[in-house]
């Protein structure tokens, strides 16, 4: 009776930790991003072997060292403890893998002929169990464990369920480059279709462009500027709605469309965005967009500035003397909501040498604040950086703005000329 209790309770144990593997074979495949899913393995194999320490090493080139090693379950005492010594290549123990990928299950590390000791500080460890993890039947890295928690050492069982995750995590990993290559093609695809902006003389401007750091989100964030026949410039912002190739797709017919009604009719602008919306009503049908226009051109004192919204956040203009505000006046409707809806036009004078920053929502959205702390944020952070270039102040304010990074971000500095 007792065996058979046994017998019993080790075929539950093996029903649950078939079912543990299933549920971790469905987290790694989850994730896209290629860190998230080499860390998400290292803590699955952990979880399922019940180890104390956790650790993948992905080879080099050749295959025959280590050229990124991620190690889970040190404390930050042993992080500390490690500070300054290198990460392992693939010498002494963790090499037998390299060079033979059969899995490899160690009762006492420290009694292998390859062991060659541990670096000064580094946690005490006798048990391990290691397993090769292969990508299109190239050998990728290798996953490590060592030390189980109850203090035993490694059994069959453990290897049995590790080389089953290693085939999991082959195909999750090759996912992951899938997804980064797909990513990759988009943004590229995406930045093309942002225009090289043309001399602008005597005007001073430049431009940035960050995608979304959230995986799988593309945007439809553009600017534009185009010297107009009446010697004005015209400076556009906009940010169409989605985040895939549709909206990059969108962003790149309506600021081709903007860009010939802006330069055939100018002024005034409410009258270029009426036009830009009847369009767009007329064609196949678009996504909701927001976008501002604005003119500038020489005035009496300074220079002129006129613009026109289509639900877009407001131009912030920085004055040499280092006072920031943004151009305050009503926004109209965005773009494909109603083009019967007027758009009121808005004028103001600016002082020669002052900053006017055109830019969209992802440089200052953060779920955590109110947008009205984002726009704050980004006046002070402008504020102090004023006296930069114009090249290095929309870099300061793309690293250093207060959107959180989840969506993407497009940003024109135009510097007026001073008095001269």
């Amino acid at each position: 009776m007792e065996q058979i209790t046994q017998q019993l309770q080790a075929l539950a144990a093996t029903k649950d930790r078939l079912a543990g593997l299933l549920d971790a074979v469905l987290a790694i495949s989850g994730e896209l991003e290629l860190s998230e899913v080499l860390r998400r393995i290292v803590t699955t194999a952990m979880h399922l072997c019940d180890a104390r320490y956790g650790a993948l090493g992905v080879l080099d080139e050749e295959g025959r060292h280590l050229k990124q090693f991620i190690t889970v379950g040190l404390s930050e005492q042993e992080y500390e403890a490690l500070a300054g010594v290198d990460f392992p290549r693939g010498e002494g123990v963790l090499g037998l893998l390299i060079q033979n990928p059969e899995p490899l299950l160690l009762e006492d590390v420290t009694a292998h002929p390859a062991s060659v000791g541990y670096p000064p500080g580094h946690p005490r460890m006798r048990s391990l169990l290691g397993v090769a993890i292969s990508v299109r039947g190239e050998i990728y890295g290798d996953l490590y464990l060592a030390e189980h928690r109850d203090g035993r050492p490694f059994e069959h069982g453990d290897r049995e369920v590790l080389t089953a995750l290693a085939s999991a995590a082959g195909i999750a990993i090759e996912s992951a480059h899938l997804f980064e290559q797909v990513r990759g093609s988009a943004e590229n695809f995406q930045r093309l279709l942002l225009p090289t902006l043309p001399d602008l003389s005597p005007y001073t401007a430049a431009t940035v462009y960050r995608p979304a750091t959230a995986p799988n989100r593309l945007g439809g964030d553009w600017y534009d500027a185009l010297p107009l026949p009446d010697g004005a410039l015209g400076v556009v912002i906009g940010d169409v709605c989605g985040h895939d190739l549709s909206a990059a797709a969108a962003m790149a017919q309506i600021r081709n469309m903007l860009r010939a009604i802006f330069y055939d009719r100018r002024k005034p602008l409410s009258d270029v965005l009426r036009q830009l919306d009847a369009t767009l009503e007329a064609g196949t049908g678009s996504p909701t967009a927001t976008a501002l226009l604005a003119r500038i051109e020489p005035g009496r004192r300074g220079w002129d500035v006129h613009w026109c919204s289509a639900g877009h956040l407001p131009p912030l203009v920085i004055t040499p003397g280092g006072q920031a505000a943004y151009l305050s006046g009503e926004p109209g409707v965005p773009l494909a909501v109603d083009p019967a809806l007027p758009r009121p036009d808005h004028r103001t004078g600016l002082p020669p040498g002052s900053t006017v920053v055109f830019f969209t929502d992802g440089l200052i959205e953060d779920p955590a604040h109110a947008i009205d702390e984002g726009l704050d944020a980004l006046a002070e952070l402008a504020a102090a950086h004023v006296a930069l270039p114009v090249d290095e102040l929309v870099k300061a304010l793309a690293d250093h703005g207060p959107g959180d990074g989840r969506d993407d971000l497009a940003l024109l500095a135009l510097r007026l000329p001073g008095q001269d």
